[in-house]
Order: C-alpha cells, then sequence, then structure tokens
C-alpha cells in the first residue's frame, strides 16, 4: 500500500523568535476628580501569544508590504491593489523566466527509459542541508553556517570543508537532474540561486525536479512500479532495514552498503558500488548530504541509474513486514 502524505527534507526547520522583551508599560491619566488615585499603572508582562502575533506583524510588513510601498512610485497609490494582486500580476509578467520542473511521471519515464537502454541516470536532492553545505564560505560566513544548521554534522557535512563543498558543487552539475525546494523559507529556495550561484553552477543549465521527488514516487505508486522485476542497490544508514522490507514485499534487492558515515566514507562506497555492479540495475541511496555525490558518481562513473531516496528509507523501512 503506499503511504500517505510526508514532508520530505523540506520545510521542517523550527524557527524562534529572539529574545525576552520587556514588559510593555502603559501610562493613563486618572479620572477627573479622582483625587488620590495613582496616577499611573503599569501592566504586567503581555502574554507570550500577543508578542508574538507582534511579531508575525511586523515580519509579514517588513517581508512584503513593505517592500511594496517602496515600489510604488511617488504620485500613486495601489489603491484597492493588494500585496497577492501584485505578485500574482508580477509571477505572470515573469513567466518566461520561470524554470519548469519534471513531474513525478517525467522522473519515472527518465528512470524507465534510462534502465531499458542501460545508459546512466542520476537524480539527486537539494534541501536546506544541500544548500547551506554549498553556502558556507561562499554566501554564508562557516561560523553563522553551524550556528543556523547544527545539524550538518549529522546529515554527513563538518562546516568548513572546502573541499566538500566543492565535491558537492561538482556532483550537482553533472547530476542528470537535480531536485529544487519549492518552499519560499528562508535556507531553501531564497538560498537555491546564490548557493549555486557561488559555486559556478548555473541553475539554468540543470534539468530540475522537486526536491521531494522521492516522496512523490512513492506516493504515486510509481516507486512500487520502478522497483518491479529490477535489481536494487540499497546504500545508507537505513539500508539493512529498507532491503528487508523490501524484499518482504516482493522486490529483488540484490546489494546492502552501510553505513555510510560522512563525505570520508564516499569512495569506500562507490568502490563497494564497482565491486558489485553487475549485481545491480538501480540504486537507492538515503546518506545524508554524500548522497547526492554519490549517486552523481554511480551513475557517472559506473553507469548506473540511481536515485537520492532520503528519509523515505527510514519510513519504509519503519513500516509493517510485507509492506512498504
Amino acid at each position: 500500500m503506499i503511504g500517505a502524505a510526508f514532508g520530505g527534507r523540506m520545510g521542517r526547520r523550527r524557527f524562534r523568535f529572539g529574545g525576552r522583551r520587556a514588559a510593555v508599560r502603559l501610562r493613563r491619566r486618572p479620572a477627573a476628580g479622582s483625587a488620590g488615585v495613582e496616577a499611573v499603572r503599569e501592566s504586567g508582562p503581555a502574554p507570550a501569544a500577543a508578542l508574538i502575533e507582534e511579531a508575525l506583524e511586523r515580519g509579514r510588513y517588513e517581508g512584503g508590504e513593505l517592500l511594496l510601498e517602496r515600489a510604488v512610485p511617488a504620485g500613486f497609490t495601489l489603491g484597492d491593489l493588494t500585496l497577492q494582486d501584485v505578485i500574482a500580476a508580477g509571477v505572470d509578467v515573469l513567466r518566461p523566466r520561470l524554470l519548469k520542473l519534471i513531474d513525478a511521471a517525467g522522473v519515472f519515464q527518465e528512470f524507465e527509459a534510462a534502465l531499458a537502454e542501460r545508459r546512466p541516470l542520476s537524480v539527486v536532492r537539494l534541501g536546506d542541508g544541500e544548500l547551506l553545505a554549498l553556502a558556507h564560505d561562499a554566501v554564508y560566513e562557516a561560523e553563522l553556517v553551524r550556528r543556523e544548521a547544527p545539524f550538518l554534522a549529522g546529515a554527513g557535512m563538518n562546516v568548513p570543508d572546502h573541499a566538500a563543498r566543492a565535491r558537492l558543487a561538482d556532483a550537482v552539475r553533472q547530476a542528470s537532474i537535480v531536485g529544487v525546494p519549492l518552499s519560499r523559507r528562508r535556507h531553501f529556495g531564497p538560498l537555491l540561486g546564490p548557493a549555486l550561484a557561488a559555486n559556478g553552477v548555473d541553475i539554468r543549465s540543470l534539468r530540475l525536479t522537486e526536491s521531494t521527488i522521492n516522496y512523490s514516487l512513492y506516493q504515486t505508486g510509481l516507486l512500487a512500479r520502478l522497483l518491479q522485476g529490477r535489481r536494487v542497490l540499497a546504500v545508507g544508514n537505513a539500508a539493512p532495514g529498507l532491503a528487508a522490507r523490501l524484499m518482504q514485499a516482493g522486490f529483488a534487492v540484490t546489494g546492502v552498503i552501510a553505513p555510510v558515515r560522512g563525505f570520508a566514507d564516499i569512495d569506500r562506497v562507490i568502490c563497494e558500488a564497482a565491486a558489485a555492479r553487475d549485481s545491480f540495475d538501480l540504486a537507492l541511496v538515503a546518506a545524508g548530504i554524500p548522497a547526492v555525490v554519490i549517486v552523481s558518481a554511480l551513475a557517472a562513473q559506473l553507469g548506473k541509474a540511481a536515485l537520492d531516496f532520503g528519509h523515505l528509507a527510514d519510513h519504509i523501512a519503519s513500516r509493517p513486514p510485507g509492506e512498504i
């Protein structure tokens, strides 16, 4: 049974408003003739919900309405036009510059053709981790990235590491299809262009899909169709559990490479895959940020089809026996 919706790599960062604010002080005049009544009263601390709403409202204004306010020519008013009206009109005008995404059906067809013709295909995915890894000491200072993204080490990237950053950029450049985030949160869509450009990658030269393409293939049933009759290599820390569930569901897993301990393990993984190159057709790689490099290398060096599988491996590994 194909599973329910998932969030993938994107949209799960938590944001917290900065420090404690001073209590709001309210002054009011005493009622006429109320001698002896306290002239000034102070309220207690404003409720946290009120402070959060105030911060949200300030963010909405400064991040949208203020920018629009400044863009309106002198001597004109927007009248009854809203921010949403202006954005929609602007996107329509810029439509020729928008970048087309390959949908799940298109990616499935690409895999089907590559596997039938025994030619390489690599589908990699960029989330906030990959983009921040590309951005360190290129868009942002490494120290800022360490503070903003302490999860990077667990995802296989110790910042700063310029050699790893360059290798990641090369892997993106040579990938057949690159999944990119649709979210406009700070370290997702807005960082995509700057992070690629800072590493010499022209985004308009890439063939793009959504960064959650792994989940889209899974949810639509196309993943099961893709695996049917193919010999699968599972790579990554969750690979043993993934392999067990796939085999219990009737799919052929002919190899497992685990664990993958960051960028230092990439060459070992590729060597192990090369030794087993004649025993698998399709590689599913769930190895954090190094997965981008591994997937691209399996295609470029071994001529294989490979998919950056991400946390979908953990989900499938946790399914009941016989189900994916």
